[in-house]
């Protein structure tokens, strides 16, 4: 994500695929948000290819680009889940795990071959995906008397905000999603009502 809060990622799995003296490498890219949900892939893609020597993987998580794993899975230091990692800063994505299942052909390929077998794949598998811009938000809370509804309403429909729940008695309740390049104006123009309590939530 830069300043802007925007980020790329791909908006839903696709495959990629690369051969080298009798070695097949099978590349999963999956859309993914947390941990677990990555954790679930590579058990799913274990259990589908039981037979396979190696299931490298990498991933980057959060809007924020901080938080990134990768895993060799028993091929030779730094020789396969660096370059699937390398691939995707490169391409500069986030919130995706890839998996590049390897099948032994026979022929050791080296270190230099390995990188260039699992780069290839893994590039292969991002450029059949369909990449998207992402716009981060923030979840906020507000809390106002149902007289001031109307004025409420009004920064709703001019800011485009998506109301991701309600409560409207005498005492009413939203809770709102916010760009994050939008954020600070829509905060202020809410505080400019003075009749508004605001909580920020936990996105």
């Amino acid at each position: 994500m830069d300043e802007t809060g925007i980020y790329k990622t791909i908006k839903a799995p696709s495959e990629g695929s690369y051969k080298e003296k009798g070695s097949k490498f099978l590349a999963f890219a999956h859309p993914v948000s947390t941990e677990d949900e990555f954790k679930e892939i590579l058990a799913d893609l274990k259990k589908r290819f039981y037979d396979a020597r190696h299931h490298v993987y990498a991933f980057r998580i959060g809007a924020d680009k901080k938080f990134y794993r990768c895993s060799d899975d028993g091929e030779p230091p730094n020789s396969s889940g660096p370059p699937v990692l390398g691939q995707i800063l490169s391409f500069d994505l986030t919130n995706i795990a890839i998996i590049v299942v390897r099948y032994f052909g026979g022929t050791k390929l080296g270190v230099p071959g390995l990188i260039n077998a699992y780069r290839s794949a893994t590039s292969d598998a991002i450029q059949n995906a369909e990449i998207i811009e992402v716009t981060e938000t923030k979840t906020v809370e507000i809390k106002f008397q149902y007289p001031a509804i109307g004025n409420v309403m009004r920064i709703i429909n001019e800011e485009g905000l998506e109301v991701l729940d309600r409560k409207m008695l005498t005492d009413c309740k939203f809770v709102l999603s916010i760009k994050v390049p939008d954020f600070e104006r829509v905060i202020e123009r809410i505080e400019d009502l003075r009749m508004c309590e605001i909580k920020k939530v936990k996105s």
